[in-house]
């Protein structure tokens, strides 16, 4: 509930890439809650050359995951490779 409101959240899966050096998936999960979405569930797949691959489960505000695929992908060096609804 958000300002008295109940907040609609839908689940999505990502893959993202992003460098693969201390701090940066602590600073892509500050940039899902600054986002508003929540996340639900985070597997790292692989890291190779410098780069980690992640698949994260968000919860979204609403149901469009198009704000936050735009704030990861200003985070220099962090690329949303996919995302997809859970059904």
């Amino acid at each position: 509930m958000r300002n008295g409101y109940i907040c609609i959240m839908a689940l999505f899966t990502m893959q993202v890439s992003l460098p693969d050096r201390p701090g940066s998936l602590g600073m892509l999960a500050s940039a899902i809650g600054s986002a508003g979405a929540d996340i639900r569930g985070l597997q790292v797949i692989k890291s190779e050359d410098g780069v980690g691959y992640d698949e994260i489960t968000v919860a979204v505000p609403g149901t469009d995951p198009s704000d936050l695929v735009e704030v990861l992908n200003s985070i220099g060096g962090v690329e949303v490779l996919s995302i997809e609804p859970l059904a």
